[in-house]
């Protein structure tokens, strides 16, 4: 597991822009840069789902989760609970 001072910027690279502008892009953009232990439950839900450094998220994802530390970012109620599976059976 990569050390929760990096961001996801360190692990994958800078952001790249592109012409596609949508809700979802400004919110990953915004979370890009972040230490890994200030990413949202919603952050973490999200880059689980479209499969971005899953290695490193998963295990930070699933200590939430153990930990039940909730700060009330998930769209619906389970949401990192369901993207955590969702990112697990996704080989």
């Amino acid at each position: 597991m990569a050390n929760d001072d990096v961001s996801l910027s360190d692990l994958e690279g800078a952001w790249m822009d592109c012409d596609w502008e949508s809700g979802l892009v400004k919110r990953c953009k915004s979370a890009w840069s972040k230490p890994l232990r200030d990413l949202s439950r919603e952050d973490l839900a999200i880059f689980l789902r479209q499969h971005i450094a899953v290695e490193h998220l998963l295990p930070i994802a699933k200590k939430r989760l153990e930990e039940g530390i909730d700060d009330n970012t998930e769209m619906y109620e389970g949401e990192l609970s369901a993207a955590i599976e969702y990112a697990s059976n996704a080989d």
